[in-house]
């Protein structure tokens, strides 16, 4: 089953849910901001995403900017900050069995569920 992970504060999230129930799409939603990711989640996700935590994270956030932006991070210090800051994670992400995919723009729904 197709399995969202979702900031209900999103508008991204919120149009990709729209989506799925519009075109009646069966998915499960996580939402991660009321239930952070672990970190061995994390590395999961990013297998299937075929990226890195520092590819995953929105620096452009203020949090991230205040915080983090001025340390030498590493990969696991990147997985510590997602996994304690789920705010700064891409997002939406669509995941299935074999791999997973950021959803921006919209479309790429379309490709993935192919």
């Amino acid at each position: 089953m197709l399995k969202i992970y979702h900031n209900p504060f999103c508008s991204k999230s919120k149009c990709l849910l729209e989506y799925l129930e519009k075109n009646k799409i069966p998915y499960e939603f996580v939402d991660f901001m009321n239930n952070p990711l672990t970190i061995e989640k994390l590395i999961e996700i990013l297998k299937k995403l075929n990226l890195s935590a520092e590819e995953l994270t929105r620096k452009s956030e203020l949090l991230f900017q205040e915080r983090f932006s001025a340390e030498n991070l590493s990969e696991e210090d990147y997985l510590r900050i997602l996994s304690e800051n789920p705010s700064l994670i891409q997002r939406p992400i669509a995941e299935d069995e074999h791999k997973a995919v950021i959803i921006r723009p919209l479309e790429k729904i379309e490709e993935f569920l192919k």
